[in-house]
């Protein structure tokens, strides 16, 4: 799953992680590849 946008006050990445989506099933897509290597989330 790609999250392209997050404006909301609870991240909803953190939402999904928390009702079972694995972070490596998500790509924080609104920050870039070089910044995406450092999460614990998908690179994309």
């Amino acid at each position: 799953m790609w999250v392209q946008q997050d404006g909301t006050a609870a991240a909803i990445a953190d939402k999904l992680v928390a009702r079972g989506v694995p972070k490596q099933d998500l790509v924080l897509a609104y920050h870039g590849p070089h910044v995406r290597q450092y999460t614990e989330f998908a690179l994309g």
